[in-house]
């Protein structure tokens, strides 16, 4: 490996969850690509993960960025992008896992194909013990070539953020992550970068992504968040055929987030998402069901409500399937 300029810098946030860290790192050290640099940006960790960290600090090779807590995955990442010397950039959460060969693969591959400016591998869901067996029936998405803004859109791809290599210079050009974003700040990046770069791939699941109890945010953030994401891509301007899928996306979104508020209690939340998002989503008879059913679940008493779940499941108990 050169001192100076490894060809592949790897930025890893974290945050506690020691007990998945140090598998995660692990899996960087077992890579048969060994011209890499590990970039640690530390969102403001508890004693025993900074104990953990020290210990493994081996500059240049394997650096520790200390940062105060804002739990913001973006700013977390972009704050170790500045301290990045690699021609490429590869991404690991603190909690996932790489296969040995996964650098390796998707170098080589990126260097013959020198006009794709980033690439993506396959991933597996595993559990809080790495195990894949209780997750089997998890759906596995192919891993195309290509431009892919479509495929992102309508969920024939989805990208693991952890499967992600860009080269430095297109990441640098779009100014990294977006920093507003609590969540979905991964799905903002790409939807640029689809825009720019054909993306390469090994469609092989390289990458492992686990789930457990312990991951941050909440459904109502989530809603939030990528609502903003597909509210971005539309005022940078797409292709036609693409603004009409982002448009039914964000009003998709706005239900998401007025059932979710529903769900927490929420109830001025619940109409303040339904009359901001009427503008945009009046015309879509979908957001009118839902906008119904989350006021409904907001306003309706809950002993009625829960008389109308126990009467529709107890049809579908019945009949096999829910009658409208």
């Amino acid at each position: 490996m050169s001192s100076m300029t490894p060809a592949v810098s790897v930025v890893m946030p974290t945050f506690n969850r020691v007990e998945f860290l140090a598998p995660a790192l692990e899996s960087v050290l077992a890579q048969t690509f060994s011209d890499w640099e590990l970039i640690i940006a530390d969102d403001g960790s508890e004693a025993t993960t900074r104990a953990y960290l020290q210990s493994l600090a081996a500059p240049p090779r394997i650096r520790v960025i200390w940062l105060q807590h804002c739990g913001r995955p973006g700013a977390v990442r972009n704050a170790a992008l500045r301290e990045a010397r690699g021609e490429f950039i590869a991404f690991l959460d603190s909690d996932d896992l790489w296969l040995p060969e996964k650098l390796e693969l998707q170098i080589a591959s990126l260097r013959r194909h020198a006009a794709r400016l980033w690439s993506y591998t396959r991933f597996t869901l595993v559990d809080a013990s790495g195990q894949r067996s209780h997750l089997r029936n998890a759906k596995q998405w192919a891993a195309p070539a290509g431009w892919i803004m479509e495929k992102i859109l309508t969920e024939e791809t989805v990208i693991a953020l952890p499967s992600v290599i860009i080269r430095r210079q297109l990441l640098e050009q779009q100014g990294g992550f977006d920093e507003e974003l609590v969540m979905c700040e991964d799905d903002e990046l790409w939807l640029r970068l689809a825009v720019c770069s054909e993306i390469d791939s090994i469609d092989e699941p390289l990458t492992l992504v686990r789930r457990h109890g312990q991951h941050s945010g909440s459904d109502v953030t989530a809603w939030q968040d990528r609502g903003r994401v597909f509210e971005k891509a539309l005022r940078a301007g797409v292709a036609d055929h693409h603004a009409a899928i982002l448009r039914k996306l964000r009003a998709k979104m706005a239900c998401g987030l007025a059932r979710s508020q529903a769900a927490s209690g929420a109830r001025l939340g619940v109409l303040g998402t339904l009359f901001s998002s009427l503008r945009y989503s009046w015309r879509y008879g979908a957001w009118w069901r839902s906008a119904l059913l989350a006021t409904a679940r907001a306003f309706m008493p809950a002993i009625l409500l829960g008389v109308i779940r126990r009467y529709r499941y107890g049809q579908i108990a019945h009949d096999g399937q829910l009658r409208p």
